[in-house]
């Protein structure tokens, strides 16, 4: 059985709280939580009181690269002498942190401009995006989908992020970022290098919604996964619907993904600009997988209606 630690994640964080989860006849911890202070002193009060010591945790588990989840991945193993594991596809993102990070923020520019963002908002994104206090480099031990550690096997369920994985035990299953209590979460703009993100996340929900009863997610309480899914699937049907309408709609005869987030949510600066844009882009990919919508080419990428009207019995998932 889990024990579920709230991690404090900074003031005016959407998500509130990391759940960290404590697995003390494993010795395994999951997610441990953002590189603050305040998230160590909960993650250590956490342990504690599960009444594992410190010396007998021996695996450290990070279902994604976010810095919310894995920010205290290697103060915790250091402290523990603990062994750091998580998806191959994510891994050099933890482990490999300086290099990476360099070759991310390379990556997020290129993709934003094709997206169409404007340079001063791009310009912006990046520079909010701060070096967060982790190693340049450190063992992160990688994984495939089907490989198991203390009883803990690894699930990849991208569209988050590539190497999102979830993890499950034979009582438990952890979501990650997968599915969330409380809001839906981003794809397109939490992880650039993924392609037709949208459709990835969906296969990866659908692929978990077989198994019954409840999740434990990255943020929030436990939830009941089949409803979860449905509303994951209904969020994404209405948003697809309202990315059409906006081009569909428009005076111009295409849009970028930029202007068709602009029209969905509003202004956006900093990472709401870039994860605004990437939901808008990743629907449109998905709608242009589907043959609803045209790309076109071009400095940057722009979709125009490939149909009179949008169907009412769509289906966005591959």
């Amino acid at each position: 059985m889990s024990d579920a630690v709230r991690i404090p994640v900074g003031d005016g964080s959407p998500e509130g709280t990391n759940s960290a989860y404590i697995l003390p006849a494993r010795g395994v911890v999951i997610d441990p939580g953002p590189p603050t202070e305040t998230a160590w002193t909960s993650l250590q009060n956490g342990i504690t009181e599960t009444g594992l010591a410190f010396d007998d945790v021996e695996h450290v588990f990070v279902t994604h690269w976010h810095i919310d989840h894995a920010g205290l991945a290697y103060r915790l193993a250091d402290r523990a002498n603990a062994t750091v594991h998580a998806h191959r596809d994510d891994a050099a993102l933890i482990g490999d942190y300086a290099s990476a990070r360099r070759r991310r923020l390379r990556r997020d520019r290129r993709t934003l401009e094709q997206w169409g963002v404007p340079e001063s908002v791009r310009d912006d994104v990046l520079s909010r995006d701060t070096s967060s206090p982790l190693p340049d480099s450190f063992v992160v031990v990688s994984h495939e989908s089907g490989d198991t550690v203390a009883g803990v096997e690894f699930v990849h369920t991208p569209g988050h992020t590539a190497g999102h994985a979830s993890l499950k035990t034979d009582e438990d299953l952890f979501l990650g970022d997968l599915l969330l209590p409380t809001y839906t979460p981003n794809v397109g703009g939490s992880d650039t290098r993924l392609d037709d993100p949208l459709g990835r996340y969906l296969t990866s929900v659908n692929g978990l919604e077989s198994t019954s009863g409840d999740g434990n997610p990255g943020h929030g309480a436990e939830l009941e996964i089949e409803s979860a899914s449905a509303d994951v699937r209904r969020h994404h049907r209405d948003r697809a619907r309202a990315a059409f309408r906006a081009i569909a709609t428009s005076e111009v005869t295409a849009r970028t993904p930029w202007e068709v987030a602009r029209q969905l949510f509003g202004d956006m600066r900093g990472i709401h600009a870039k994860f605004g844009a990437g939901e808008a882009a990743a629907h449109l990919q998905r709608l242009a997988e589907l043959g609803i919508v045209e790309r076109v080419d071009g400095d940057a990428v722009r979709y125009r209606p490939a149909v009179d009207s949008y169907p009412d019995d769509l289906s966005l998932t591959p």
